[in-house]
Order: C-alpha cells, then sequence, then structure tokens
C-alpha cells in the first residue's frame, strides 16, 4: 500500500469519525441513553407480571423509544439553531458552527422520528407508537418554542421528558395504568432539581440566548431554590410509590427513601448558602445538585428492577 493511499484511507476514516460525532451531538446521545435507560426500566417492570413479552422486545422498546427520543433532539436543535449561536456550551454544536446544514439536520429528525414510531408499533404496539409520537410533538412541538417565552417552559417539558418509563412499559403491556404512571411521576419530579441546576450553573448562556429558564430570570435564586427543595421533598414520597403498589419490596423501599434523602440533602446544601445564582460559590452547590440528579435516576431504577416482584 503507497502512502498516498495511507493517508487518503486515514482521512476518510477521520472524516467518517467526525460526521459520527456531529450525528451523535446532534442527537444528543448522552440524553438519549438516559431516555433509553429509563424506557428499558418501564419495559422490564411491565414485562414483569406479563405473559406475552419476548426476549427481544426489551430491544425492540429500547430501540425505537431511542430513535424517537433521538429524531425530537435533532428537531430540537433545529429549531434552536440561532440561540445555540449565542451560548458557549453549545456554540460548538454543529448546527452553530455550520458543519451540518438545517434541511438536512431537519430531515435527519423527521425521519429517525418516524422509522422509530413505525418500528415500535410493528415490533411492540401501536399504542406505544402512538405514546411515542406524541411525545415527540409535544417535546419539538410546544416545549422548545416555549423556552423562548415563559419560565413555565421547564414545567411543560416535564411531561414529555417524563415519558421514556411509561413508553416502555406500554411496550411491554399494550395497556396503560397506574403503574406506569407511578413510574412517570418519579421522572417528573426529578427533572426540576435537575434542570433548574443546569440552568443555575449556566445562567450567563440562557440570559445572553434569551431563554426564559428560571434561573435566568430570578436574580435572587429564592424561586428557583423552591422548586428544587419542592420537587426534592415530593421525590421522598412518589419514589416509594412503586413500593406500595407491590412492584418492588421492602429493600427498594428503604434504599429509594435513602436515595431520595440525599438527592434532597444536596438541594437543602445549595439552599442554605443564600447565595444568588451569579456569585460564583452557588455554582459548587449547583453543580453537585447536578451531579447528585445523574447517579438518582440510574440507581433508583437498577434498585427497582432488582428488588421487582415477579
Amino acid at each position: 500500500m503507497s502512502a498516498a493511499s495511507s493517508v487518503a484511507r486515514g482521512e476518510a476514516r477521520g472524516t467518517l469519525a467526525a460526521a459520527a460525532a456531529d450525528y451523535a451531538v446532534l442527537m444528543k446521545a448522552r440524553v438519549t441513553s438516559l431516555v433509553m435507560m429509563a424506557a428499558g426500566c418501564g419495559y422490564y417492570m411491565g414485562a414483569a407480571k406479563s405473559t406475552s413479552t419476548s426476549h427481544w422486545g426489551l430491544f425492540h422498546a429500547v430501540l425505537g423509544i431511542g430513535l424517537v427520543s433521538g429524531g425530537a433532539a435533532a428537531l430540537n436543535q433545529v429549531m434552536e439553531r440561532d440561540v445555540d449561536a449565542l451560548m458557549l456550551r453549545t456554540a460548538m454544536r454543529p448546527l452553530p458552527m455550520g458543519r451540518m446544514s438545517p434541511r438536512r439536520a431537519a430531515a435527519v429528525g423527521i425521519c429517525t422520528i418516524v422509522i422509530g414510531v413505525l418500528y415500535l408499533g410493528f415490533a411492540t404496539n401501536w399504542l406505544a407508537a402512538l405514546l411515542a409520537a406524541l411525545t415527540a410533538s409535544a417535546y419539538a412541538g410546544a416545549y422548545t418554542p416555549l423556552k423562548r417565552h415563559s419560565t413555565l417552559c421547564t414545567f411543560v417539558g416535564a411531561f414529555p421528558g417524563a415519558m421514556p418509563p411509561l413508553l416502555g412499559w406500554v411496550a411491554a403491556r399494550g395497556t396503560l395504568g397506574w403503574e406506569p404512571v407511578a413510574l412517570f411521576a418519579v421522572v417528573f419530579a426529578w427533572q426540576f432539581p435537575h434542570f433548574h441546576s443546569i440552568a443555575w450553573l449556566y445562567r450567563e448562556d440562557y440570559r445572553r440566548a434569551r431563554i426564559q429558564m428560571l434561573a435566568a430570570t430570578d436574580e435572587s435564586g429564592r424561586a428557583t431554590l423552591l422548586q428544587i427543595i419542592g420537587y426534592g421533598m415530593a421525590l421522598v414520597p412518589i419514589s416509594m410509590a412503586p413500593a406500595w403498589m407491590n412492584m418492588a419490596g421492602r429493600t427498594y423501599a428503604i434504599g429509594a427513601c435513602l436515595l431520595s434523602a440525599a438527592f434532597l440533602y444536596f438541594g437543602l446544601r445549595l439552599a442554605s448558602q443564600h447565595m444568588p445564582p451569579q456569585e460564583p460559590r452557588s455554582k459548587v452547590f449547583a453543580r453537585r445538585v447536578l451531579q447528585a440528579s445523574v447517579f438518582y435516576l440510574p440507581l433508583l431504577f437498577a434498585l427497582l428492577m432488582l428488588d421487582s416482584s415477579k
């Protein structure tokens, strides 16, 4: 093999790797992986008492829901490419940097959602497919544009954001019930400390882009802290609901109580400093809330699956 051929192949591999990295960013691979984890937990819990599921069912459900989530994330970035260019943490994304055209990104997003919905319909059931389509529509059609106009965007966005475990359950069972609503409630409440801590950390970015996140408009930080603590407190009984509904046993109940109390502790530590968001030291405690939120949900769901009542 000539030196020129080796260089050309190396450049081709580099180009493919860069393109793959851009598509991973476009579809928010890290967020989508968390969505797939939550959907997998919902499927597992739904399949626990069902005789109609197969070993491949989990794969089909997680893949289909992941495709819909990734497609919705792509549309979100198409719609927000102008504000992404104004924020330091998003300015390097492929659309603001011009590495991908909005038309291509929109096509990828729409096609991925359609493929994911159809895949869910044929591989699992059409109720799961319908709910997944409605979730993507709410995320891109309601939450994304509302971010520019009202601090209620976090509340509105929490509804599609909490859908993954419910979608997983429906993919397994083909029906709704109070059990998936309990899983939905856990993720719904968890999102407020999670996203408010992110907004606290990137307050200046959101203000520069005129994104109406509560921490960006709340000068004193009191309203933001009230929501972080309020929803953190609510998570304690909400996380216990699966045990009360006989979805899991005593081990889960004790673990959920301890995890939720620990998560609440980090929110209370942030509040105890009495610092407005613009003070640098407050970001240290806000980052701890964010880090705790990243560990909380996977640990809680892992414990739920390990101690599920079968």
